[in-house]
């Protein structure tokens, strides 16, 4: 397999660093900054470098310019053209034959292509969804997971290699809640107790459901027995069981699921073992017969509770003994995924972190806003009783999974999401999905018509890029030679929505293309060469669908 070409604007971004050094502009390699320009004309990568240099160096901009790209040296078949523009920025145009190398690459690697790192990078940890096990996955959660799992396959894409995790909460008030109204669904289902649902419980129909989903058997010697600890630990099993079941048909399977549990004894003492860490460092305080961390220390608005004043330790402190294990599993970066609602526990998690002596930025959390879900422009109220649907399970079965996925990742994650049920089932080019989707598969009925076996790296035998000349056919090239680019900026900026956007792009190139430039009937020189771009096209399509957990399908 031909390797990728390394992504242009790190080779562009270090030939410039050399050249600064080479021509005595900058003692050390500078960091330079390379972007794509906005209006046609200016080139294809873009460069403020000389601009930032020009004061220390006392010179005018465009004479640092011209310093700088005397002394560049480029891999000769990488430029077309450089040219210095208004106050001395360096535009840089991709020649030809780089262009055609990511064609190539494209039909070459397949899925593998936009895969910009060796293996080699440090390990990272993505939690996401991480719903408390009390009830099914809810579409907030669903978004988490569409975020989570295509950031995890950025990542991987960038190099790193990655464990995905899910964060059982299977402890406290909510799991004794749990188990007492499954106790009250069995006995209804059973008549053998009022059935009566206890105040601050969970009423919904979903424990119904799982009470009738037991063998008989099974729900009377629960009833039997009179211990609420097993009643309440079936009832995580059978929640948890529900969770990984709507999960997985989403296409999320974690690779690990971490009890809250296993942080307290029997077990381990990790709970209260990263209290004595706290105390021993001096951030831990005794106040009113509770224990405090002192997190104003690091900035936090308030001291924060450790343990109760009846011994009993807070979540707090129990996510703190979680990261502790994260960090001791030897996880070089941990990256968090949680619900608006946490956002306030953002800054002691940080402190706490810094506390335990971890280097800044080793944990990220990421928020993922509410979902507003629309019909005809309509807010559908989350009501299960209204016949409305509010879980995963049930988005799923409205849209399907491709049209989810798609559009939880259409926006940031921390922008509020309005989620447009009617848009998401059209079989139209209006809908996102659809549009790129069918531009795959309108690729694969172009391959089948033209006789090739299939999309691979046969279509490039005797095509070659010269007798194509027109932009419509530039463009599309230049759009696959994005792609790397466009994988690294979601990984390393944890932008996994840039994927749609781009996906979108390319779809429209290549629809553009497909209109103006005839594949088959032109000559075969012609007809080979936009042949093996448009599957190049597909190719990336598919790629890129791949990395978001969308289907690519052939025929549509």
């Amino acid at each position: 397999m031909r390797p990728s070409r390394p992504l242009t604007s790190e080779v562009l971004a270090a030939a410039l660093a050399r050249a600064a050094v080479r021509s005595g502009l900058s003692d050390a390699p500078p960091a330079a900054e390379i972007s794509v320009p906005h209006q046609a004309g200016h080139g294809d990568h873009s460069s403020n470098l000389a601009l930032i240099l020009a004061r220390a160096a006392k010179k005018p901009p465009r004479a640092v310019a011209e310093a700088l790209v005397a002394a560049l040296e480029l891999p000769p078949d990488l430029i077309e053209k450089t040219e210095i523009a208004g106050p001395g920025f360096i535009n840089f145009t991709l020649s030809r034959e780089a262009l055609w190398h990511s064609v190539q690459a494209a039909l070459t690697e397949g899925l593998a292509y936009g895969a910009s790192g060796g293996g080699a990078a440090a390990p990272v940890q993505v939690e996401f969804v991480s719903a408390n096990p009390t009830g099914p996955v809810n579409v907030v959660n669903a978004r988490a997971a569409a975020v989570g799992d295509a950031l995890a396959r950025c990542l991987r894409a960038r190099g790193h290699a990655v464990q995905t995790e899910f964060y059982v909460n299977d402890m406290g008030t909510q799991i004794d809640l749990l188990g007492r109204s499954l106790r009250a669904r069995l006995e209804e289902r059973l008549g053998a107790g009022p059935g009566t649902i206890p105040e601050g419980g969970y009423p919904g129909e979903y424990l119904a459901d799982a009470a009738r989903s037991f063998a008989e058997a099974e729900a009377r010697s629960l009833l039997d027995g009179a211990d609420d600890g097993r009643i309440a630990r079936r009832a995580v099993e059978e929640m948890l069981g529900r969770q990984r079941r709507d999960l997985e048909s989403y296409g999320v399977a974690f690779d690990e699921w971490f009890r809250q549990s296993a942080l307290y004894p029997p077990g381990s003492q990790a709970v209260f073992e990263a209290l004595e860490t706290l105390r021993a460092a001096g951030f831990v305080a005794e106040r009113e017969g509770a224990q405090w961390f002192l997190s104003t220390r690091f900035g936090d608005e308030e001291d924060r509770v450790l343990v109760r004043g009846n011994g009993e330790p807070t979540y707090f402190l129990a996510d703190i003994a979680y990261h502790v294990n994260k960090r001791r599993r030897g996880f070089g970066r941990v990256i968090d995924i949680w619900g608006p609602d946490h956002h306030g526990h953002i800054p002691r998690m940080q402190a706490a972190v810094r506390a335990l002596g971890h280097e800044e930025g080793w944990l990220e959390i990421l928020i993922v806003q509410q979902v507003n879900l629309l019909r005809e422009g309509t807010v559908v109220k989350m009501s299960k009783r209204a016949g409305e649907f509010v879980t995963l399970a049930d988005l799923v079965e409205e849209v399907g999974v491709d049209a989810a996925r798609f559009f939880f990742l259409m926006r940031r994650t921390d922008s509020h999401l309005d989620f447009d049920l009617s848009l998401a089932k059209m079989r139209t080019v209006a809908n996102p999905v659809f549009y790129v989707q069918y531009g795959h598969a309108r690729i694969a009925s172009l391959v089948r018509h033209a006789g090739a076996a299939e999309r691979g790296p046969g279509l490039l035998d005797g095509a070659e890029p010269g007798p194509m000349v027109s932009d419509a056919e530039r463009i599309l090239m230049k759009r696959i030679a994005d792609f790397p680019e466009v994988v690294a900026g979601a990984a390393d900026a944890r932008e996994p929505h840039r994927l749609t956007g781009y996906l979108r792009e390319l779809a429209a190139d290549f629809h553009v293309f497909y209109e103006r430039c005839r594949v088959v009937g032109e000559a075969p020189p012609l007809m080979r060469a936009r042949l093996a771009l448009a599957a190049a096209a597909g190719a990336t399509l598919e790629a890129g669908l791949s990395l978001m957990g969308v289907s690519a399908p052939e025929s549509m």
